[in-house]
């Protein structure tokens, strides 16, 4: 269940332990929710990570489980930086899981992160250093790694979706209604709008 499909690697574009822990994070929340790998628009991913730290590989690791993707307006960030995030179906509740602080403490020790706290890339770190990381990981069992809360309340709106589009004045090109700017009366899009 939780073993990350070996394309799951190359659209990654390097092997990390964050990705496959994202990965089996999602699967977990999904096994909380009862709900199988999105086909539509049915689950909602809301990571609380942000940018600027390396673990938003976990990011990844969701999308690939969930198939609730950014392409698909599923993932939406909140930019709180923490290693967390919320999943929700309209139908089957919210969950919300996060990487416990003493995982953490033990998983910054390894090997694989001495090298990037040099500032080394994840594909130039020794393939033995990242699946030794790799390894530890998917040894840990769930309820060492993820604090787990059910979100009865949990409020959720998406955004409608629409197809209607208007053509830029200035540039000519199309614009989804709701990113439309009107100066002088005429349609805009918004770097042509001075906005």
């Amino acid at each position: 269940m939780n073993t990350v499909p070996e394309w799951a690697w190359e659209f990654h574009g390097h092997r990390c332990p964050f990705m496959p822990l994202g990965y089996r994070l999602a699967k977990r929340a999904m096994q909380e929710l009862n709900v199988e790998h999105e086909k539509d628009h049915g689950l909602f991913v809301i990571p609380e990570l942000g940018v600027g730290h390396p673990q938003t590989c976990l990011m990844d690791g969701m999308q690939i489980a969930t198939g609730a993707t950014y392409g698909k307006s599923l993932m939406e960030k909140t930019f709180w930086g923490k290693l967390a995030a919320v999943f929700y179906h309209p139908e089957k509740g919210a969950v919300r899981l996060a990487l416990k602080a003493d995982f953490l403490d033990e998983f910054g020790k390894l090997e694989f992160f001495s090298y990037r706290l040099k500032g080394v890339e994840p594909s130039q770190i020794p393939a033995d250093v990242t699946n030794k990381a790799i390894a530890w990981t998917d040894a840990q069992p769930d309820d060492k790694i993820f604090k787990i809360e059910k979100l009865p309340n949990y409020q959720f709106k998406r955004v409608k979706g629409s197809f209607n589009k208007v053509k830029c004045v200035k540039c000519g090109e199309y614009v989804f209604e709701r990113y439309v700017r009107m100066v002088n009366g005429q349609p805009h899009c918004i770097p042509d709008s001075g906005y």
